[in-house]
């Protein structure tokens, strides 16, 4: 297959998974950027989804417009714009290994502390303001230098235990106004050639489809079921960006 078709149908998976992610099935978007990677560099790739996300958090936010958390976003919203602008502060000296590692660390701790927790019934824990802000600001940073935010962001959420309406719509916002937020610090790093902006147009529809799948997939899921997808999701992803950093640092 030629090397340019190749990298479209890349891009096309990438859209996709973007899409299924803001229809309604959380960390498959974080699956995006590294699909991408592997054919060009990755913030490169980040750069290059960016539109897709913010014009797929459009559709997202209509599909959950009655669906949220007001404290949550309260809290998680303020947070996330200064994990931007740290990040942003910071994208010279922090390597994407070293998020990587971080972030899948933490994700697969939580994890394994909730399934050996499994037989023991948790009270939802309150949405508070000293761990919204800490795990909060440390979505905005990653997903800044990766759209990695959603291990950081289900650490908070998920021992809350809101209807998955709710988690799916409170998610929806409070990353939309991340994305907003890079598109101006990615335009100054790594601005898009008028012919990325021509394959962005491009990629559109395969994002809103990827948008209705997810959307008709979340109607039928059961609850039950769909939390504990997004657990597996969230150990998943974590392993999977410890694997990529302990790979990077190998190869220096």
């Amino acid at each position: 297959m030629p090397q340019d078709n190749v990298f479209f149908l890349a891009a096309c998976v990438a859209s996709f998974l973007v899409g299924l992610s803001k229809g309604g099935l959380p960390l498959i978007g974080m699956l995006a950027v590294p699909t991408l990677a592997l054919i060009m560099p990755a913030f490169q790739a980040a750069a290059l989804l960016l539109p897709i996300f913010v014009f797929t958090d459009a559709i997202s936010i209509w599909l959950y417009r009655r669906h949220f958390s007001r404290r949550n976003l309260l809290i998680l919203v303020p947070a996330g714009l200064a994990g931007v602008l740290l990040g942003f502060l910071t994208v010279a000296a922090v390597s994407d290994a070293m998020v990587a590692l971080i972030v899948g660390g933490v994700g697969l701790v939580f994890s394994l502390n909730s399934w050996l927790k499994r037989g023991v019934e948790m009270p939802p824990r309150p949405a508070d303001v000293p761990r919204g802000l800490l795990w909060g600001t440390a979505a905005g940073f990653t997903s800044f230098l990766s759209h990695a935010g959603g291990p950081p962001y289900q650490i908070y959420v998920l021992p809350q235990k809101l209807d998955k309406l709710t988690f799916v719509g409170t998610t929806t916002i409070v990353f939309a106004a991340i994305n907003a937020a890079k598109v101006v610090p990615f335009w100054m790093l790594s601005p898009l050639s008028g012919d990325q902006l021509r394959l962005v147009a491009w990629l559109l529809p395969t994002a809103i489809l990827g948008a209705v799948a997810g959307r008709r997939a979340l109607n039928v899921i059961p609850e039950k079921t769909f939390y504990a997808l997004v657990e597996v999701g969230l150990f998943v992803v974590s392993l999977m960006l410890c694997y990529t950093a302990i790979a990077d640092f190998a190869s220096r």
